[in-house]
């Protein structure tokens, strides 16, 4: 299975965007892509879809659609994350009404062959480890479906199994209201890339904010002598008045470690979706191989590193940049790319798959 490489460069063209700024931002997408974007917003006006995001954990699914759904139109546009809908059963299951009415809606879609009484009383206790049955997944995301007649829906993490692949297949039949298309986007993140992005991510003890010391970093850097370490220090306004220092969270050290087994799976699901007929398919890849990069991107669009070097005679830390390289799952060196870049990719294929 080998994604192809997607052209974001434009001949010719030298215009420069600096995509950290929120004007720029928009007007990079507007000068890749305005076209299409615009066929899109045109699109949604009277017509809807549902597409399948399919990606390992950490791939940056939720990145993507978001920033789709910001440059084309937020308000026709929905993020469906089936791991926050399960995790929103503890809060159903602990109100009396809210959880009647989901025992009513599981009588009446339910269809399985575990009983519901024991459906049940596993959501009850179930750990966060434990898979729920695909049937009732697929209930509650049929039920999610069905609040959001009028909009066009990115579902993230389901299918999570070839069963589920083969349920979304029937998915118009099985709602049996929306009759608009549906198409699996898949991403294709090298295992390295979500390594890194793990273990140096950085997290304010105070306001939980995320950050990576290697790839995100914040506007102010510290340096602690004695250890010969850079730090973090939190952007947040309240946050940055107490010089609150942004920290390392509990197993982030370990990187992909312990969660080896559930990117293979996803590996798996991935490859079987993109062997699968009947379905189109968005590919989109997040690197692009160092020696042909000045064929297909800016340099730009690459992910940048942040470097840290220690100035004893300034008493600051002088931060460098750098194109971020990395091994991609065949060991190639490869250059990661910025979501905006991905993002350009997903916009045109989209407009390829609904025919506009």
């Amino acid at each position: 299975m080998e994604f192809p490489i997607f052209k974001t460069r434009i001949e010719g063209a030298k215009r420069r965007f600096n995509l950290t700024d929120p004007q720029e931002q928009k007007d990079y997408f507007y000068f890749k892509a305005g076209g299409e974007i615009e066929k899109l917003r045109e699109y949604l006006k009277e017509n809807t879809f549902i597409a399948y995001f399919l990606g390992k954990k950490n791939a940056g699914k939720g990145t993507y659609s978001k920033m789709f759904t910001e440059i084309v139109n937020r308000d026709a546009i929905d993020h469906l994350s089936v791991g926050d809908m399960v995790r929103s059963l503890d809060t159903i299951l602990q109100d009396p009404e809210k959880k009647k009415a989901l025992v009513a809606f599981l009588e009446k879609n339910y269809r399985g062959w575990v009983p519901l009484k024991d459906i049940l009383s596993s959501l009850e206790k179930r750990d966060t480890k434990t898979l729920l049955p695909n049937e009732l997944i697929l209930a509650f995301v049929k039920g999610e479906i069905m609040k959001r007649k009028k909009k066009a829906i990115f579902i993230d993490g389901f299918p999570r199994n070839l069963d589920q692949i083969s349920y979304s297949l029937f998915f118009r039949d099985l709602v049996g209201y929306r009759d608009d298309p549906d198409f699996f986007i898949l991403i294709d993140v090298p295992t390295s890339v979500i390594d890194e992005r793990i273990k140096w991510r950085r997290v304010c003890p105070s306001c939980q904010t995320s950050r990576n010391l290697k790839l995100l970093t914040t506007s102010k850097i510290g340096y602690r002598e004695e250890t010969k370490e850079f730090y973090l220090m939190c952007d947040n306004p309240d946050c940055a008045k107490q010089n609150i220092a942004m920290v390392v969270k509990e197993g982030d050290e370990l990187g992909t470690a312990p969660i080896k087994e559930r990117l293979e799976t996803d590996a798996k699901l991935i490859e079987q979706a993109f062997s699968l007929h009947g379905i189109p398919k968005i590919l989109l890849r997040n690197t692009v191989p160092a020696e042909k990069a000045k064929e297909y991107i800016d340099d730009y669009e690459i992910t940048p590193e942040y470097v840290f070097e220690w100035d004893e005679k300034t008493q600051k830390v002088d931060v460098k940049e750098k194109p971020w390289v990395v091994l991609d799952d065949q060991g190639v060196p490869s250059y990661s790319l910025l979501p905006q870049a991905v993002v350009v990719s997903l916009i045109k294929q989209m407009v390829q798959v609904l025919g506009l």
